[in-house]
Protein backbone atom coordinates (compact mmCIF):
# COMPACT_ATOMS: atom_id res chain seq x y z
CA UNK A 1 0.00 0.00 0.00
CA UNK A 2 1.12 3.55 -0.69
CA UNK A 3 1.35 5.53 2.58
CA UNK A 4 3.38 8.58 1.52
CA UNK A 5 4.03 10.27 -1.82
CA UNK A 6 6.70 12.86 -2.59
CA UNK A 7 7.33 14.31 -6.01
CA UNK A 8 6.70 17.14 -8.43
CA UNK A 9 3.21 18.67 -8.42
CA UNK A 10 2.12 18.46 -12.08
CA UNK A 11 -1.46 19.74 -11.69
CA UNK A 12 -3.90 20.69 -8.95
CA UNK A 13 -7.59 21.44 -8.52
CA UNK A 14 -9.79 21.65 -5.40
CA UNK A 15 -10.74 17.97 -5.83
CA UNK A 16 -7.47 16.35 -6.92
CA UNK A 17 -3.83 16.75 -7.83
CA UNK A 18 -1.29 14.86 -9.93
CA UNK A 19 2.07 14.10 -8.35
CA UNK A 20 4.94 12.76 -10.45
CA UNK A 21 7.19 10.39 -8.51
CA UNK A 22 9.72 8.11 -10.17
CA UNK A 23 8.45 8.99 -13.64
CA UNK A 24 4.86 8.03 -12.81
CA UNK A 25 2.03 10.56 -12.41
CA UNK A 26 -0.28 9.64 -9.53
CA UNK A 27 -3.76 11.17 -9.38
CA UNK A 28 -4.62 11.87 -5.76
CA UNK A 29 -8.06 12.94 -4.46
CA UNK A 30 -7.73 15.76 -1.91
CA UNK A 31 -9.81 17.93 0.40
CA UNK A 32 -10.09 21.72 0.26
CA UNK A 33 -7.72 22.22 3.26
CA UNK A 34 -5.08 20.07 1.55
CA UNK A 35 -5.62 21.95 -1.73
CA UNK A 36 -4.96 25.28 0.02
CA UNK A 37 -1.74 23.85 1.54
CA UNK A 38 -0.34 22.70 -1.83
CA UNK A 39 2.63 24.56 -3.32
CA UNK A 40 2.60 26.00 -6.85
CA UNK A 41 2.58 23.57 -9.78
CA UNK A 42 6.08 22.38 -10.64
CA UNK A 43 7.28 22.45 -7.04
CA UNK A 44 7.96 19.46 -4.80
CA UNK A 45 5.04 18.23 -2.71
CA UNK A 46 4.75 15.57 0.01
CA UNK A 47 1.39 14.03 0.91
CA UNK A 48 0.28 11.41 3.41
CA UNK A 49 -1.70 8.84 1.44
CA UNK A 50 -4.65 6.59 2.21
CA UNK A 51 -4.87 3.83 -0.42
CA UNK A 52 -8.41 2.65 -1.09
CA UNK A 53 -8.71 -0.58 -3.09
CA UNK A 54 -11.97 -1.67 -4.71
CA UNK A 55 -12.69 -4.37 -7.26
CA UNK A 56 -12.80 -1.80 -10.05
CA UNK A 57 -10.39 0.87 -8.80
CA UNK A 58 -7.18 1.64 -6.92
CA UNK A 59 -7.73 5.12 -5.44
CA UNK A 60 -5.32 7.43 -3.63
CA UNK A 61 -6.47 10.06 -1.11
CA UNK A 62 -3.88 12.63 -0.04
CA UNK A 63 -3.57 14.79 3.06
CA UNK A 64 -1.25 17.61 4.03
CA UNK A 65 -1.30 16.68 7.72
CA UNK A 66 -1.68 13.57 9.89
CA UNK A 67 -4.75 14.83 11.79
CA UNK A 68 -6.76 15.16 8.59
CA UNK A 69 -5.72 11.66 7.47
CA UNK A 70 -6.66 10.12 10.83
CA UNK A 71 -10.07 11.83 10.75
CA UNK A 72 -10.62 10.56 7.20
CA UNK A 73 -9.88 6.98 8.28
CA UNK A 74 -12.18 7.28 11.31
CA UNK A 75 -14.98 8.55 9.04
CA UNK A 76 -14.44 5.60 6.67
CA UNK A 77 -15.02 3.19 9.55
CA UNK A 78 -18.62 4.42 9.82
CA UNK A 79 -21.17 2.32 7.94
CA UNK A 80 -22.55 4.19 4.93
CA UNK A 81 -19.66 6.68 4.64
CA UNK A 82 -17.38 6.09 1.70
CA UNK A 83 -14.17 7.91 0.78
CA UNK A 84 -15.88 10.61 -1.32
CA UNK A 85 -18.29 11.60 1.46
CA UNK A 86 -15.47 11.47 4.03
CA UNK A 87 -13.46 13.88 1.85
CA UNK A 88 -16.52 16.14 1.52
CA UNK A 89 -16.88 16.23 5.31
CA UNK A 90 -13.21 17.20 5.69
CA UNK A 91 -13.67 19.91 3.05
CA UNK A 92 -16.70 21.28 4.91
CA UNK A 93 -15.06 21.96 8.27
CA UNK A 94 -11.49 22.46 9.53
CA UNK A 95 -10.31 19.37 11.47
CA UNK A 96 -10.41 21.05 14.91
CA UNK A 97 -13.93 22.39 14.28
CA UNK A 98 -15.10 18.98 13.01
CA UNK A 99 -13.76 17.26 16.14
CA UNK A 100 -15.44 19.90 18.33
CA UNK A 101 -18.79 19.50 16.53
CA UNK A 102 -18.68 15.72 16.94
CA UNK A 103 -17.66 15.82 20.61
CA UNK A 104 -20.32 18.45 21.40
CA UNK A 105 -22.92 16.45 19.43
CA UNK A 106 -23.57 19.53 17.26
CA UNK A 107 -25.73 17.99 14.52
CA UNK A 108 -26.64 21.43 13.13
CA UNK A 109 -23.04 22.26 12.25
CA UNK A 110 -22.52 18.85 10.64
CA UNK A 111 -25.67 19.11 8.51
CA UNK A 112 -24.36 22.37 7.00
CA UNK A 113 -21.80 20.27 5.13
CA UNK A 114 -23.11 19.46 1.61
CA UNK A 115 -24.11 15.81 1.37
CA UNK A 116 -24.49 15.34 5.14
CA UNK A 117 -28.11 14.93 6.16
CA UNK A 118 -29.60 14.59 9.62
CA UNK A 119 -29.23 10.78 9.76
CA UNK A 120 -25.61 10.88 8.57
CA UNK A 121 -24.75 13.60 11.11
CA UNK A 122 -26.36 11.51 13.88
CA UNK A 123 -24.40 8.43 12.77
CA UNK A 124 -21.09 10.38 12.72
CA UNK A 125 -21.70 11.68 16.25
CA UNK A 126 -22.85 8.30 17.58
CA UNK A 127 -19.86 6.43 16.12
CA UNK A 128 -17.09 8.97 16.81
CA UNK A 129 -17.99 11.08 19.86
CA UNK A 130 -15.96 8.84 22.20
CA UNK A 131 -13.20 7.95 19.71
CA UNK A 132 -11.61 11.36 19.16
CA UNK A 133 -9.97 11.98 22.55
CA UNK A 134 -6.52 13.49 22.14
CA UNK A 135 -6.93 13.69 18.37
CA UNK A 136 -7.61 17.40 17.98
CA UNK A 137 -5.65 20.41 19.06
CA UNK A 138 -7.06 22.77 21.66
CA UNK A 139 -9.12 25.66 20.25
CA UNK A 140 -7.00 28.50 18.95
CA UNK A 141 -6.81 31.41 21.37
CA UNK A 142 -8.81 34.38 20.16
CA UNK A 143 -10.67 32.29 17.59
CA UNK A 144 -12.98 30.24 19.76
CA UNK A 145 -16.51 31.12 18.66
CA UNK A 146 -18.19 29.14 15.86
CA UNK A 147 -18.51 32.37 13.82
CA UNK A 148 -14.78 33.14 14.20
CA UNK A 149 -13.89 29.56 13.26
CA UNK A 150 -16.12 29.78 10.15
CA UNK A 151 -14.40 33.03 9.12
CA UNK A 152 -10.96 31.47 9.76
CA UNK A 153 -11.90 28.48 7.60
CA UNK A 154 -13.16 30.76 4.81
CA UNK A 155 -9.97 32.86 4.83
CA UNK A 156 -7.72 29.79 4.82
CA UNK A 157 -9.76 28.33 1.93
CA UNK A 158 -9.24 31.60 0.05
CA UNK A 159 -5.48 31.04 0.33
CA UNK A 160 -4.50 33.22 3.29
CA UNK A 161 -1.97 31.64 5.67
CA UNK A 162 -3.68 30.38 8.83
CA UNK A 163 -1.56 32.50 11.18
CA UNK A 164 -2.25 35.69 9.17
CA UNK A 165 -6.00 34.95 9.09
CA UNK A 166 -6.07 34.27 12.85
CA UNK A 167 -4.27 37.53 13.60
CA UNK A 168 -6.69 39.47 11.36
CA UNK A 169 -9.72 37.94 13.11
CA UNK A 170 -8.27 38.69 16.55
CA UNK A 171 -7.55 42.26 15.45
CA UNK A 172 -11.09 42.70 14.06
CA UNK A 173 -12.65 41.34 17.27
CA UNK A 174 -10.46 43.62 19.41
CA UNK A 175 -11.48 46.66 17.35
CA UNK A 176 -15.21 45.89 17.37
CA UNK A 177 -16.51 43.04 19.55
CA UNK A 178 -20.00 43.38 18.02
CA UNK A 179 -18.77 42.20 14.60
CA UNK A 180 -17.77 38.81 16.05
CA UNK A 181 -21.38 37.64 16.40
CA UNK A 182 -22.14 37.30 12.67
CA UNK A 183 -20.15 35.83 9.78
CA UNK A 184 -20.37 38.65 7.23
CA UNK A 185 -19.35 41.60 9.47
CA UNK A 186 -16.45 39.61 10.95
CA UNK A 187 -15.34 38.38 7.52
CA UNK A 188 -15.31 41.95 6.15
CA UNK A 189 -13.52 43.30 9.23
CA UNK A 190 -10.88 40.54 9.03
CA UNK A 191 -10.35 41.19 5.30
CA UNK A 192 -9.92 44.91 6.04
CA UNK A 193 -7.41 44.10 8.81
CA UNK A 194 -5.24 42.20 6.31
CA UNK A 195 -5.00 45.12 3.86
Amino acid sequence: MIAHLRGSLLAKSPQSCVVEAGGVGYEVAISIPTFTALPAEGQTVALLIHTHVREDAFLLFGFSDALEKRLFEKLLAISGIGPKLALTVLSGLPPERLIGAIQQQDHTTLTRIPGVGKKTAERIVLELKDKLEGLGAAPVAGVSTPVAEDVLSALVNLGYPRAVAQKAIESACARDAACSTAFEPLFRAAMAAMK
